[in-house]
C-alpha cells in the first residue's frame, strides 16, 4: 500500500439513542462493518455528528487513550474521576488516558461534529496506571500560514498536548487552493480524514469524508482547486510493541 483511499460507505457505521448522534467509522469494531481493521497504534477511529442534542450514558474504558477532536458545535465531558461536567467547543481536544479505569458520558449539542479516536499507548504499561485527564483549548495549538495554506499542529512540535503513545502527530490543514507539501517519514503511515472539498494526495483524488492512508511517502503532496480541509495523524508503521489490535487479530 502506498496510497489507499476508503470511501464513507465503505466505513462502517453506527448510531446513538435512535439515530440522535451518527456516526461513520473509518476504523470501527466489527460490528460496525468497516473496510478497515485496527493498524499501527490507531485501534478506532470515529466521525460522530449529532442530528439532535443528545446524551451518550456513563460508559466504562481502560487502558487506551480515548480522544476527542471537536470539528463544529459543542459538547461536554462528564467522568468519574472530575465529577463535573465540562464543555468544548470547535477546535479543542481532550484526553483520556484510561489507565486502570474510568468511566465517562458526553452530550453533544444539535449539529456538533466530534472524531473519537483511540490511540494504543502499549496496554501492558498503561493499564497499571491511573486514569488521567486533559482539556487542551483550540487557541493553544501552534499553526502557521504559507501561501493560502494553514496548517494546525494538535500534536507534535509546539504543541502542549501530551500523550502516552509513542510516535504521534496530529495535524489539520486548510488549503484556500493551489498545492501544499508535508514532508513525510516512510517509518510512519499516513492517515487522513477529508473534513471538505476535494483534494488529491500525491495525485489521488479524495472527495469530503475519505479517509486516506499513505505510506512510503518522504512527500505528502495536497492540491485542490477549490479549497479543502484535511485532518491527518501520523503514527509508526511498526510500533515497537504488541498492540491490542494485533493480539486480537492472533487471537481470532
Amino acid at each position: 500500500m502506498s496510497i489507499h483511499i476508503t470511501s464513507k460507505e465503505q466505513q462502517g457505521y453506527g448510531a446513538f439513542n435512535g439515530g440522535e448522534i451518527v456516526e461513520n467509522k473509518p476504523i470501527g469494531f466489527p460490528q460496525d462493518h468497516s473496510a478497515i481493521r485496527p493498524y499501527s497504534n490507531l485501534f478506532y477511529w470515529a466521525h460522530a455528528r449529532a442530528v439532535t442534542e443528545s446524551t451518550i450514558g456513563l460508559h466504562p474504558h481502560q487502558g487506551f487513550e480515548i480522544c476527542s477532536f471537536v470539528l463544529a458545535g459543542e459538547i461536554r465531558h462528564y467522568d468519574t474521576k472530575l465529577r463535573e461536567w465540562r464543555p468544548l467547543k470547535a477546535g479543542d481536544v481532550q484526553i483520556i488516558r484510561a489507565g486502570n479505569g474510568i468511566s465517562h458520558s458526553e452530550w453533544m449539542g444539535k449539529d456538533g461534529e466530534m472524531f473519537q479516536i483511540w490511540f494504543d499507548p502499549d496496554l501492558t504499561k498503561t493499564l497499571d496506571k491511573p486514569a488521567s485527564y486533559d482539556d487542551y483549548r483550540a487557541s493553544e495549538f501552534p499553526q502557521k500560514t504559507e501561501n493560502g495554506t494553514t496548517v494546525k499542529t494538535i500534536v507534535g512540535a509546539g504543541s502542549p498536548f501530551q500523550m502516552d503513545t509513542p510516535g504521534v502527530e496530529v495535524f489539520q490543514i486548510e488549503l484556500t487552493s493551489g498545492k501544499y507539501s508535508l514532508p513525510a517519514d516512510t517509518g510512519k503511515i499516513y492517515s487522513a480524514y477529508v473534513l471538505n472539498g476535494e483534494v488529491s494526495f500525491n495525485g489521488e483524488a479524495a472527495k469530503q469524508s475519505d479517509f486516506v492512508q499513505i505510506t512510503d511517502q518522504t512527500d505528502i503532496d495536497l492540491e485542490s482547486q477549490d479549497g479543502a480541509k484535511v485532518f491527518i495523524i501520523a503514527s509508526p508503521v511498526h510500533p515497537g510493541y504488541r498492540t491490542y489490535g494485533q493480539l486480537r487479530r492472533v487471537g481470532a
